[in-house]
């Protein structure tokens, strides 16, 4: 299949928006950094002994008259809530940074970003990998945390092989039933996926002492958190659970578009922020500002994020 012909098949079927078709943008409010991928230095840290660092695929924006975030509530609602944190109130900016992580044996990647999906507002993560010194044959394992077009996108290359031939590419067992339900839509894709896919039971230990499984499902069938590391020094990747930083963290029960149980999804934000404010466990959002590492803290009747400074 043609390159135009998958991008279009992914998006009929994955897509998790319709962002505005333009060059990715992070306002200053809410990155640390406004160079291109490739240019700029890898956000890296550790979690323990593994090494890891967030590789910049793209960003986007949406505008602010509650079709995705804030659904039944008001612009002027949703601009209350950005305006107090310093934001501009017409618009939410969401970034896409996959997660890489490096042990001595292994190279894991946390998402594939999107690919081609949606133009130049994605499609950065190859070279952002490059960046970190990391070839894509040298991927041993890729964890789908759902399947959305801005997470899977970057799965197949530009002739529809697979872009990262050596990973086992591990899902959610609800999640790629799910895929291979869409037929012809996403037929090309999951004939790629299917020899190298682990469809894993929610909860799963998929690599002992290094990456657990978490059922966080509501976006998604089987949309899968990921908590990475070992005793104290963990990460907790929360995919979709959450996409902006101020809306879904303070207003949690705000209905959001993309959920394909919006009462499941409501529930599941806040026992991620009640959970792990209370715990004080370490965040990655793949949609927060760059690099994305933080925690969530408790701040009168709501919550914060509260981002990581490197």
């Amino acid at each position: 299949m043609k390159r135009t012909s998958i991008a279009f098949a992914l998006c009929l079927t994955l897509a998790a928006c319709s962002p505005k078709s333009e060059a990715p943008k992070e306002p200053a409010q809410e990155t640390a950094s406004s160079e291109p991928a490739a240019q700029a230095p890898a956000g890296a840290f550790s979690i323990g002994a593994l090494s890891a660092a967030a590789v910049r695929d793209g960003a986007f924006e949406f505008p602010n008259d509650n079709k995705i975030f804030g659904v039944g509530q008001t612009p002027e609602d949703v601009a209350a809530v950005l305006s107090a944190a310093g934001l501009p109130t017409d618009k939410m900016g969401v970034s896409i940074q996959p997660l890489l992580v490096e042990s001595e044996d292994r190279v894991l990647l946390f998402d594939t970003g999107a690919g081609s999906n949606f133009g130049p507002a994605g499609g950065q993560l190859i070279a952002s990998l490059a960046a970190s010194g990391v070839e894509p044959g040298n991927v041993t394992d890729i964890f789908i945390s759902h399947p959305h077009g801005d997470h899977i996108g970057g799965l197949l290359n530009a002739e529809g092989a697979l872009a990262f031939p050596n990973a086992t590419v591990h899902m959610g067992a609800a999640d790629w039933e799910f895929l291979k339900g869409r037929g012809e839509e996403s037929a090309a894709l999951v004939a790629a996926v299917t020899p190298k896919i682990d469809a894993f039971a929610p909860g799963a230990e998929l690599i002992p002492g290094v990456v657990k499984a978490m059922d966080f499902h509501g976006h998604t069938p089987g949309h899968s958190g990921y908590l990475i590391g070992s005793g104290d020094d963990t990460l907790l990747y929360i995919g979709d659970s959450m996409h902006h930083f101020v809306v879904s963290v303070q207003k949690p029960e705000w209905t959001v578009s993309f959920d394909t149980d919006a009462a499941q999804g409501q529930k599941n934000r806040i026992d991620v922020l009640s959970q792990s404010a209370e715990s004080g466990q370490r965040i990655y959002g793949v949609h927060f500002p760059y690099p994305g590492v933080g925690k969530f803290e408790r701040r009168d009747e709501s919550f914060v994020w509260v981002p990581e400074t490197f």
